[in-house]
């Protein structure tokens, strides 16, 4: 990993925003040439630190009826094991480890409560899972970082 500076940040940010904005556009946005602006990108790419360019679709955040967080607390040295399966539901999208009382937080997209529930059942029902807490998630106002 390279380091980041204020220029770095600012097109960061800016491309977080808008992956399509234009080299010109962040020249102009932040005072620097294109030439900069483009020498900067390429580098952060090669660097790793942009890993790629995409789109989200407000079909994403809308197509599932029901979205949630899942804190899940892990018995013992079962961690690798309820991982697995955990990563085998297609109804788990994102799968973090993490520290404190939580072992994992699962992000959960399921097409209504009915079939929510079950797979919030089928998750419990897993050998090593000690306890649960979900927030189903409302509203999204914003994507990325």
């Amino acid at each position: 990993m390279i380091s980041v500076d204020d220029l770095d940040t600012e097109l960061l940010s800016a491309l977080r925003h808008n992956a399509r904005i234009s080299v010109s556009s962040l020249a102009a946005m932040t005072g620097a040439s294109r030439a900069t602006v483009a020498a900067r990108i390429e580098r952060l790419v090669a660097s790793g630190t942009i890993v790629g360019f995409t789109i989200r679709t407000g079909h994403e955040t809308r197509s599932a009826g029901v979205r949630a967080i899942v804190m899940i607390e892990v018995l013992g040295k079962l961690a690798d094991r309820v991982a697995d399966q955990l990563r085998g539901l297609p109804q788990v999208r994102a799968l973090h480890s993490t520290n404190g009382k939580w072992d994992f937080v699962a992000e959960l997209e399921d097409h209504d409560l009915a079939a929510f529930d079950e797979t919030l059942r089928r998750i419990r029902l897993i050998n090593g899972i000690n306890s649960t807490e979900t927030n189903i998630l409302l509203k999204t106002s914003k994507t990325g970082f």
